[in-house]
């Protein structure tokens, strides 16, 4: 195989050379290496090992402490010879170690005499992975199931452990059991290769900050997972499968575990024989089936089974599967299924059901029956018109993955006795669903959308429709994240109903200072209500749409935390006030008052687009320039953004001036600030380019869309 690889390189550039890395010299000289251009890494220095080991062992020790680990820890680090994995293992394993005589135990144990070892490394190993519970130990020898250099979704992975009964048999909190467990893995230096970050699916799961989202393993690591149950396979009776081969029977039943992948130019279903009746977890993801395959009904000891991205011919296929009674996760999603076979209900186990991204158009009430059910995704199932009935009874249901359910026409009162409820993507507040249902469902988290289709035709209905907002208590959900109010469909019938309606609604929609992004759309209030400018908000990203009877902007630039803002389609606005800054004016002392962190001190990006009668946005006065001093206006404003605002003549010079961190400016579409601003030679932006000569002026519309 090398071969024809190596006549691909030898066409490169002059001067382009490749790098191999290997542990095995045999391989460097196969791929026609000259000595001389083999370079032999050497191994660490018995001080450079305690230097490494004493790094990670006694993290956060003063140096007193160091000093008194010193003596032991040089003999410890003394039989890593001189191997950095070794050092990197024990000083993970140290770490949890806070006295002498522990680190002499280490010292002194044993494995180091250990002479069956495959590898010179295993010892090391050894020593940390016999210090784990049996779980853990359970869960690390698993994750040797994974192909080489495998990139492992954490997540996925604390699946699989539970569907294996590595957490425990209790539903409840295994996830936050299995994360506990992968910390503990990853703390004692078993995993590599973190990928870290967080998505809003995270904050409904409870995570608030950056976290590990996918991991490798180091191939010696890897090699000692797999040796671990290397003397479970070496028990197993050998099949006499023609078409599964022992290799593959023998690691089902080692791992309990199968991942299939069907070649994209082969039709044939995938191939069960009786080897395969102990199998806890199984994908048979995007493999192209025609059906689900007979045997399948025949593993009934199944956890976990992953039909996903399957195009079904006939969902009575389902049926089948109904009958696999342990069933506790299942991935329908991406079947086109028309229909959910009341049979389902009887998987009474279930934990998690994915039925996104199809086509049926109501769930059958026998669902209800799943009563440890902790998640059920319908994602983008956009059809579905109604839910169960009988919803109340998921007492435990986490998780209601909803987003895209747009024709979905009415929620079941049930809803508001799902008090573990932490997901719930959409709620649509019509045809008899009411916000009042969300009091009682405080762990709310992640991203809400609220669809308000209020008809308010006389004042008491007026007075229903705050009340019921109120009653939703939005202000003790302290874990959403991410709130969207829409108003599409709202609407006012009745002559004697004051339009202040609006305002009295979304007052009574405050959320918890916590909430991090805030959306509104067809808003049809004149004000905005004044918990919006709160101080105290922690608000960082503000998007305001479609509020065509908004006049004014309120002084967003007194929140403190404030890094995005985005105003788009206020048809009636035509006057921004430095008010919008903050900035309040007592006209009979004719002063100034600020806060004292300035104004909005953390705006990175502002976005004001199709405003077509916008005419003014005031500059700050001469006497404010100077009085301001070092009161620092939009210091952090990387962005602006003035797009389709074509009756907006110019630009706050003074204010801009003040801007000193801009780089881009962009007026596509604004047609009066393209015909003064665009010649970059000219004066007018040189007045406000000079204080800034890194700024860059942009005319791009593409994606300013006008109606």
């Amino acid at each position: 195989m090398w071969e024809p690889v190596k006549i691909c390189l030898r066409i490169g550039g002059a001067g382009s050379k490749v790098l191999v890395t290997t542990r095995n010299e045999r391989v460097a000289s196969i791929m026609g290496g000259f000595e001389n251009e083999i370079h032999r890494l050497g191994h660490l220095s018995h001080e450079e090992c305690w230097l490494l080991l004493g790094r990670i062992a006694l993290c956060g020790n003063d140096e007193k402490e160091r000093e008194k680990f010193e003596k032991i820890g040089k003999e410890i680090a003394n039989k890593c010879k001189g191997l950095p994995l070794a050092v990197k293992i024990l000083g993970g394993l140290l770490r949890f170690k806070n006295t002498v005589e522990e680190w002499e135990s280490v010292l002194n144990s044993e494995i180091w005499e250990l002479e069956e070892a495959e590898v010179e490394l295993f010892p090391y190993l050894l020593l940390s992975y016999n210090e784990l519970s049996p779980a853990l130990k359970r869960c690390f020898s698993y994750c040797g199931v994974f192909p080489k250099d495998t990139k492992i979704d954490v997540e996925k992975l604390i699946t699989e452990w539970m569907a294996l009964g590595y957490l425990g048999s209790k539903a409840g909190d295994w996830e936050v059991r299995g994360r506990e467990y992968f910390d503990i893995l990853a703390t004692r230096c078993l995993f590599q290769n973190f990928d870290k970050g967080y998505s809003f699916q995270d904050f409904d799961k409870g995570y608030s900050c950056e976290h590990i989202k996918s991991f490798k393993m180091h191939d010696m690591l890897h090699d000692f997972a797999r040796f671990l149950r290397k003397n479970v396979g070496s028990r197993i009776k050998r099949t006499t499968c023609r078409e599964c081969g022992p290799v593959l029977v023998s690691q089902v039943r080692v791992y309990h575990s199968l991942f299939h992948r069907k070649h994209p130019l082969l039709d044939a279903d995938p191939h069960f024989c009786d080897g395969f009746t102990s199998l806890r977890l199984l994908s048979l993801r995007d493999c192209r089936l025609r059906g689900i395959p007979k045997q399948v009904e025949k593993l009934i000891h199944l956890r976990s089974l992953d039909l996903g991205c399957n195009k079904f011919l006939d969902e009575r296929d389902l049926k089948g599967i109904c009958k696999l009674y342990n069933l506790r996760f299942l991935w329908l999603d991406g079947c086109r299924l028309k229909e959910i076979p009341s049979e389902m209900g009887d998987l009474i186990h279930m934990i998690h059901l994915d039925l996104s991204n199809n086509e049926f158009v109501e769930l059958p009430d026998s669902l209800c029956d799943m009563l440890e059910l902790e998640s059920l995704n319908i994602y983008n199932c956009t059809s579905l018109v109604r839910l169960p009935q009988g919803m109340h009874r998921l007492v435990n249901l986490k998780h209601l993955c909803n987003f895209g359910t747009h024709c979905l026409e009415q929620y079941p009162q049930g809803l508001a006795e799902l008090t573990r409820l932490v997901t719930l993507k959409q709620f649509h507040v019509k045809d008899g669903s009411k916000l009042g249902w969300l009091k009682k469902l405080n762990r709310l988290g992640g991203q809400v959308e609220l669809r308000i289709a209020a008809s308010i035709g006389d004042s008491k209905e007026a007075i229903a429709v705050v009340e019921d907002a109120r009653e939703a208590a939005l202000g003790k959900k302290t874990r959403i994240q991410d709130l969207v109010i829409n108003f599409c469909g709202s609407r006012i019938d009745g002559e004697e109903v004051n339009e202040s309606v609006w305002v009295d609604i979304l007052d009574a929609l405050e959320p918890h200072p916590n909430t991090q992004k805030l959306s509104m759309c067809f808003y049809d209030g004149s004000l905005l209500p004044r918990w919006i400018v709160s101080p105290l908000n922690q608000v960082i990203s503000i998007r305001l749409s479609w509020c065509p009877s908004l006049l004014w902007l309120p002084p967003l630039g007194k929140l403190p935390l404030l890094e995005n803002l985005e105003i788009s389609k206020f048809f009636k606005l035509e006057f921004v006030g430095r008010e919008f800054l903050g900035i309040t004016t007592t006209t009979t002392t004719t002063t100034t008052t600020t806060t004292g962190s300035g104004f909005f001190p953390k705006l990175k990006k502002l976005m004001i687009w199709q405003c077509p009668k916008w005419k003014e946005w005031e500059d700050i006065t001469v006497e404010e320039d100077e009085d301001f001093g070092d009161v620092p206006i939009m210091p952090c404003l990387r962005k602006l953004e003035i797009l389709g605002c074509g009756g907006l003549p110019e630009l706050p010079v003074r204010l801009l001036k003040k801007a000193a961190s801009l780089k881009v400016m962009n007026i596509g579409g604004s047609m009066q600030l393209l015909q003064l601003y665009g010649d970059e030679n000219g004066q007018p932006w040189k007045s406000i380019s000079s204080h800034n000569p890194h700024l860059h002026l942009l005319k791009d519309a593409t994606h300013y869309l006008p109606d």
